[in-house]
């Protein structure tokens, strides 16, 4: 098991890192959350979990180990597999979605794309002993990530972020137009793009 990789960002794109580990570039599949903490040239340091299919080895990343826990616990779930594991992470910190499924809020999982009302019904039963209880405030996992230096530049990630998740360019546009008034307090500081694509998501999902 390869358990993180450490060393500088080659590349980034909407959905993996590149991070150079030994002279080797080591392409790691990534939430639009954590991908918008990672800067080219950076040093970074991502805990991981390598999937093994016949055909393939693909590594996602993830910025906090706890994270990476949820990922792999969400698998044990019938029907979710990596791919629809990494969507829930990239709407959802992982303890909004312990305390989702200890709530039993079915539309906090139908935000995310791909789960459907009778989805979301299962995989509250099938989780609700899985996740365990939710961080109390404060905790390692609830905290927010350390802000990047310097802005993003949020319209361009935010829309790479929506069309990574599969939507298409021209609802992803409609979704960042939508939340650009949050984008643009008194202050002139945009709130972190993981704020702004939840906020998209949410307003993707009243679309439907």
């Amino acid at each position: 098991m390869i358990a993180f990789v450490s060393g500088p960002v080659v590349s980034l794109s909407p959905d993996t890192a590149v991070v150079e580990v030994g002279g080797v570039g080591m392409a790691v599949q990534c939430t639009p959350d954590t991908l918008s903490g990672l800067r080219v040239g950076t040093p970074a340091r991502l805990a991981t979990s390598l999937v093994v299919r016949e055909d393939s080895l693909t590594l996602y990343g993830f910025a906090e180990d706890d994270e990476r826990q949820v990922f792999e616990l969400l698998q044990t779930a019938s029907g979710v597999g990596p791919r629809l594991a990494q969507a829930m992470l990239a709407v959802h910190r992982p303890d909004a979605l312990r305390t989702a499924v200890a709530t039993g809020d079915e539309k906090a999982l139908t935000a995310v794309p791909g789960i459907g009302k009778k989805g979301a019904q299962k995989l509250l039963l099938e989780l609700r002993d899985r996740l365990g209880e939710p961080v109390a405030a404060g905790g390692s996992a609830a905290g927010a990530r350390p802000a990047a230096a310097g802005p993003p530049p949020w319209r361009e990630q935010l829309h790479s972020a929506l069309v990574g998740l599969g939507y298409a360019p021209r609802e992803a546009d409609e979704a960042v137009e939508a939340v650009a008034p949050r984008a643009e307090p008194a202050d002139g500081a945009p709130p972190p793009v993981s704020e702004l694509l939840r906020a998209a998501l949410r307003t993707l999902s009243r679309a439907r």
